[in-house]
């Protein structure tokens, strides 16, 4: 099943998409919140409710905002230097383990909202990127129990400013964790959906030219991995999104560097994920 929610920003309703189509199920009283996602018997409750309601289903209009499709998680973690020539382009050092950074719940935004620089930004960058979406709480899994712990997997644009990432010094946290740089959506595939995660095309375009073009089958770190590494650290919670890593083509890897100004269009996706876009303005006081 594929799940999304659509309507003004702190208003989204629930919905889902059959055949390509949008359809509203918040007279169902869904809601893709973490105790949705805690237990498997709300996916089983949503798809019998679409089952039972198929020929009343509300289409959703084609001009209706699609929001993030979930609320807000405890917490987004993402991986760093996943893809070997994502390494090579950046001259960063690959680390002996997954390398672990957050983004801020603030940076939390839909795959069409835009992306607004953040004020002194200099080296805004892109990063298309498999998110996972934790599906029930995990805590020292093994990598052969870590799927079972999965909901389903999302698109994700790791939005990074290089300079506060790496010439500021510190952690990676304060250039990834900028107000908007984390787009996820349009829509959240249960693992079901996906039928093999490491076999998945990643593209991205800045201004209709091609940047990156990936592929998942390049992992250094495969999901199961990363999910067993990730708790045995911390709790990971139903909802919680893991973001893997992004190809090589990002701005900071190009010769001459090309980095995000006002007025940029970004689109991306990843096969069976959907895609997103966004128009990039330069910081505002209004």
């Amino acid at each position: 099943m594929k799940i999304f929610r659509y309507g003004a920003k702190g208003s989204e309703k629930a919905g889902v998409i059959l055949n390509e189509k949008k359809y509203d199920v918040s007279e169902g009283n869904f809601q893709y919140n973490r105790d949705f996602f805690a237990n498997t018997a709300n996916l089983e409750k949503l798809q019998a409710y679409v089952e039972k309601n198929s020929e009343t289903l509300k289409e959703i209009d084609v001009n209706e905002r699609i929001g993030t499709p979930l609320e807000t998680p405890s917490k987004i973690l993402c991986v760093g230097l996943n893809f070997d020539d994502h390494v090579k382009e950046t001259n960063l050092q690959q680390a002996a383990e997954p390398i672990v950074f957050m983004k801020s719940v603030s940076a939390f935004n839909g795959p069409f909202d835009g992306i607004t620089l953040p004020k002194n930004s200099v080296k805004s960058d892109w990063e298309t990127e498999l998110a996972i979406v934790i599906g029930k709480k995990a805590s020292y899994v093994s990598e052969e129990e870590a799927l079972d712990y999965v909901f389903g997997y999302v698109l994700h644009n790791d939005v990074t400013e290089r300079e506060f990432q790496i010439e500021r010094g510190g952690t990676w946290d304060k250039g990834k964790g900028c107000d908007t740089f984390a787009p996820i959506g349009p829509f959240i595939a249960t693992k079901d959906e996906i039928q093999d995660v490491d076999n998945m095309r990643i593209w991205l375009k800045l201004n209709g030219e091609l940047m990156q073009d990936g592929n998942t089958s390049d992992f250094i770190y495969r999901v199961p991995k990363l999910i067993s590494y990730l708790s045995q650290f911390m709790s990971l919670l139903p909802g919680d999104i893991i973001s893997t890593g992004s190809p090589a083509g990002s701005g900071m890897g190009k010769s001459p560097q090309r980095f995000l100004r006002d007025g940029d269009i970004i689109e991306y996706g990843i096969e069976g994920l959907g895609s997103g876009k966004q128009v990039v303005s330069a910081y505002s006081l209004s």
